[in-house]
């Protein structure tokens, strides 16, 4: 029972809970953790100042991901054995994982990740999720919605492929720079439907016939509702989130002057 008693406080240190101290502080421990294990990837060179960085993150990753491993029991509602041996191959627990691997490569050269290096270090970012309240309500209206936010997407994806055949067979005028055809391939038409789709529109592929000009247009009208169409789900998941946690809150405290009352004076 003390066993599980320290491990609940320990939860409570690593998990959010805006009334614990401890809390607060790891969190911030983290982020800074996360901030100075990414900043070096915003510069081409490398000095003695990053590797320390580098170095000191990696600790704080490890003694996190140690952390997490022995209180994932208390986590799941199902406190037994099996949850410990699932945990390193959960979601979160693989990409804490990769974070941890490139600083492994640093302080042993011979190791064979190199290459991978950079890219694996990219995935810091993701750990932002564990301590950024916000990024984890996002997170959790994508999971709660993702039916309807997987119609969207396969919405867009055949609108887009579909826009991009018209595209490629219907704009045949030649590129008087290179000589050939504008879309000379279908992944530029793709490509060019992509960008049209999402409104981005960089101006490196675009049509010149009247026939492509139209398509454009059409493409344009119907890629802002497509794209809108998403943005309005998370909104309203969004706020519903916040509301609900609100909710929540507000029961908690009720329970807790409840439980004020009968105590006796």
């Amino acid at each position: 029972m003390k066993a599980k008693a320290t491990l609940e406080k320990i939860n409570n240190v690593v998990e959010p809970n805006e009334e614990s101290r401890l809390y607060q502080i790891y969190d911030g421990i983290m982020l800074l953790a996360i901030i100075i294990g990414i900043f070096p990837l915003m510069f081409r060179t490398q000095n003695t100042l990053f590797k320390y960085f580098d170095i000191i993150s990696c600790l704080c990753f490890i003694v996190d991901y140690i952390v997490r491993w022995i209180t994932c029991g208390i986590r799941s509602k199902k406190n037994s054995w099996f949850n410990y041996v699932i945990y390193p191959i959960t979601p979160m627990a693989i990409i804490d994982l990769l974070s941890i691997l490139p600083t492994i490569n640093l302080l042993a050269p011979t190791f064979k990740l190199a290459r991978f290096s950079r890219v694996f270090k990219m995935l810091r970012v993701i750990k932002f999720i564990h301590y950024f309240e916000s990024l984890e309500i996002i997170i959790e209206v994508i999971r709660k919605q993702k039916r309807i936010l997987l119609t969207v997407l396969s919405l867009a994806i055949f609108y887009t492929v579909l826009t991009a055949m018209i595209m490629f067979n219907a704009e045949e005028d030649i590129n008087p720079v290179t000589g050939e055809y504008l879309f000379d391939n279908f992944f530029d038409a793709f490509y060019w439907a992509a960008c049209t789709l999402t409104t981005v529109g960089y101006g490196d592929l675009y049509p010149i016939s009247e026939i492509g000009r139209a398509i454009s247009i059409v493409s344009s009208f119907v890629g802002i509702a497509i794209i809108a169409l998403p943005s309005g789900v998370i909104t309203a998941g969004f706020m519903n989130e916040l509301e609900r946690r609100a909710r929540e809150e507000d029961e908690e405290e009720e329970e807790k002057k409840d439980v004020a009352r009968t105590l006796p004076q």
